[in-house]
């Protein structure tokens, strides 16, 4: 009964898990190699970086190939916002 039970759990989470996308707060580092294997582990494919406002700017597509611009603080290697591409 507990392996089942087991089972039809982690089945439930499994389309959580596929969609992933980075969050505010996460850590990425604050080199290009080093961000972008970290946002391509939380689903996102870095297509460039740019600077922007004193932050790293990564535009990404997210598994669905929705646009995503991730906001890296330089210092922490930190996101500090996430955001839908136009």
């Amino acid at each position: 009964m507990f392996k089942k039970s087991l089972a039809v759990l982690i089945l439930s989470l499994a389309p959580v898990a596929a969609h992933a996308a980075p969050a505010v707060g996460d850590m990425v580092g604050t080199g290009p190699e080093e961000a972008k294997a970290a946002l391509a582990r939380a689903g996102c494919t870095v297509r460039e970086f740019e600077a922007e406002d004193g932050k790293i700017e990564a535009k990404c597509t997210d598994a669905s190939n929705a646009l995503l611009e991730v906001y890296i603080d330089p210092k922490s290697g930190k996101i500090t916002k996430v955001k839908s591409g136009d």
